[in-house]
């Protein structure tokens, strides 16, 4: 089937997350009509326990398609495929029920990422987590005009990082 992009799709409130897909041909393939691509933010350091990675996985399979696609180009969790009247409902589950974000797509807040840091890193020396985390609470808000590429470099016993937050 061929695909025309549908944009992003929004839920109400917030700014991205949802990348629009929808089929050119609906009546010939309804089970793809809409196939709309989900964003899910990646917990800090990318900290995962099988229950979440559970409650995900139950959540896709119960609003969507089933099929996920771990750390894509973003870094975000990908959900593909599901409705547009899921939307709203996988919105609110993931903030209300599991504690998870959407991820970036758009104008909005981008996916932040952190280096898992002093969690496994004897040398650390910066909670990266902790400022992955302020970044995010500051800057993502649909309001806030885009702002540059923000670097912060860390000094650490073996080296140098480099954290780069895109806006």
């Amino acid at each position: 089937t061929h695909w025309k992009h549908g944009g992003i799709v929004g839920v109400f409130g917030y700014g991205g997350g949802v990348i629009g897909r929808y089929c050119d041909q609906p009546t010939a393939f309804p089970g793809v009509a809409h196939f709309h691509t989900m964003r899910v933010a990646q917990p800090g350091a990318k900290f995962y326990t099988t229950a979440y990675l559970r409650q995900l996985c139950d959540l896709w399979d119960r609003r969507g398609s089933g099929i996920t696609n771990m750390h894509g180009s973003t870094g975000d969790i990908i959900f593909l495929g599901t409705t547009t009247p899921q939307l709203e409902e996988i919105f609110w589950e993931l903030t209300h029920n599991i504690g998870q974000d959407l991820g970036g797509s758009g104008s909005n807040l981008r996916t932040p990422a952190d280096c898992i840091g002093q969690a496994r890193c004897e040398y650390a020396c910066y909670d990266t987590q902790d400022l992955c985390y302020t970044l995010t609470q500051e800057y993502q808000d649909d309001f806030i005009a885009r702002v540059p590429t923000v670097q912060v470099q860390i000094n650490v016993a073996q080296g140098c990082w480099l954290i780069a937050v895109e806006f």
